[in-house]
């Protein structure tokens, strides 16, 4: 908005159209982009959570580049149909919460949905957690308590950075700092069923405690919850911990970031205690893939300006959580010429199952009779000549491969029907000729064994 006045200085025009430009700004404020997914705004402590299969993140946002400690004035949602192309859909201020006046600590965000309504719940500083209702994601929003739902004397851990876990049409916040809690939420979503349950968590690590020896700070703060294949991780940044039970107790199992995660130029600068500190964000799935969306400062160079940052997710045979992968193609993207694109980083897939053959080394595998996967915005296509598919099948078979442009519906431009034998040692390399491409595709393959056997899938290669 100060960019758009600055290009209009005069005061009776900026007087004039002042509130029609600021609807405008939100509705059109739109960022193509990767990794940042919004680059250069500030957005951080992301929540990303799919409504009517549009994503949305709801998030904290750093005033300005030249931060010398944090200070962030709203909150904020922006949305995207492919995690790709993002619109910044709604401002909460703290004016118009219970809160009631500019406040310069407006800290990490969540929300829930239960019954047509929308419940965002928002931290006043490290004090204390509210919360607004709206009849859509973007809003707009209404303070129905005029108070904190959570106040700064309920439990002994401070009442701030909250996440919201679903299960069963039963919602359930969790809170807190170093020690965290855990409330059913009632019907209403905006009054607790029960009193706070503290989670129990063995031999904990987190940023400040990342050799054991912390008992002080053993955690950190950022609490998030979510569930897969029947096990429950509780997760606090990067670090995890797992349970099968809800209420815990949680046993800690490691970090989703690694030194070998980072791409060049990704790896630093960052936070005082390490690239472990900071990656505030929350676990999320769409269209049979999973995410994890987090802070990072490597392109700002600044803590107290963050960007938000999405990666996939793969889950190891064991229910462990491979070591994600940190770098500016992001999701829902990809490069022709970046070399290997690996499978199970699609975009979409159906009748597919992603499996792990070698330790943080996975494939995705037919588990129908047609397996399809969507790979969108796959940019470079301009002078591909062939497509190169790797396999690493554990039974010999008969397939078929086809390959579409635009939507899965259309016309193969690419198909080979091809066997799997025995002496072929569990690998298989299969180029196809693709006829001419715009520079920009969305990719669509589909999988068919035509016979028992499965299909496995390890990469594709772009051949120029």
């Amino acid at each position: 908005m100060k960019q758009f006045l600055a290009l209009y200085p005069n005061s009776s025009f900026n007087q004039r159209w002042f509130v029609f430009v600021i609807p405008l700004f939100l509705a059109f404020q739109v960022v193509n982009s990767q990794n940042p997914i919004v680059p250069n705004q500030g957005l951080n402590d992301p929540h990303i959570h799919i409504f009517n299969d549009t994503a949305y993140v709801y998030a904290s946002h750093d005033k300005s580049p030249n931060n010398t400690k944090f200070i962030m004035e709203d909150w904020w949602v922006w949305s995207s149909p492919d995690l790709v192309n993002w619109s910044l859909k709604s401002v909460l201020k703290p004016e118009d919460t219970y809160i009631g006046k500019p406040f310069a600590d407006c800290w990490a965000t969540d929300v829930g949905f239960k019954n047509g309504k929308y419940y965002w719940y928002f931290s006043e500083r490290n004090r204390q957690t509210g919360v607004v209702v709206g009849n859509s994601p973007t809003g707009p929003w209404k303070d129905p308590l005029g108070k904190p739902l959570l106040s700064s004397e309920l439990t002994p851990t401070h009442e701030y950075d909250m996440s919201i876990y679903e299960e069963n049409d039963e919602h359930y916040i969790i809170f807190g700092v170093w020690d965290y809690y855990i409330a059913r939420l009632n019907e209403d979503m905006i009054s607790l069923a029960e009193e706070p349950k503290r989670i129990v968590i063995t031999n904990p690590r987190g940023p400040y405690n990342q050799d054991g020896k912390n008992k002080e700070k053993p955690t950190d703060d950022k609490p998030s919850l979510h569930k897969y294949k029947g096990k429950y991780y509780l997760s606090w940044g990067c670090f995890y911990a797992m349970s099968d039970s809800l209420y815990g107790p949680y046993n800690y199992v490691d970090t989703v970031i690694k030194e070998t995660s980072f791409a060049p130029g990704y790896e630093k600068p960052t936070w005082p205690n390490g690239f472990l500190q900071g990656r505030h964000g929350n676990f999320f799935t769409w269209n049979n893939q999973w995410y994890f969306t987090y802070c990072d400062i490597s392109q700002t160079g600044n803590r107290y300006f963050r960007d938000a940052f999405i990666s996939y997710v793969h889950y190891k045979e064991n229910g462990e959580i491979a070591p994600i992968r940190i770098d500016g193609i992001g999701v829902g993207r990809y490069e022709a010429h970046q070399g290997k694109i690996e499978a199970e980083d699609y975009f979409k897939a159906s009748a597919i199952v992603k499996k792990e053959i070698n330790e943080n080394q996975f494939v995705v595998r037919t588990d129908g009779a047609i397996g399809n996967l969507c790979f969108p915005n796959i940019e470079g296509l301009e002078k591909a000549k062939k497509i190169r598919f790797s396999f690493i099948n554990k039974e010999k078979g008969l397939f078929k491969i086809e390959v579409r442009t635009g939507n899965k519906n259309a016309k193969p431009i690419a198909i080979k029907q091809f066997s799997i034998e025995n002496d072929d040692n569990g690998k298989k390399q299969l180029s196809m000729s693709l006829p001419k491409m715009n520079s920009k595709e969305d990719i669509y393959f589909s999988l068919t064994p035509l016979g028992t056997g499965a299909l496995y899938l390890d990469y594709f290669v772009f051949e120029y």
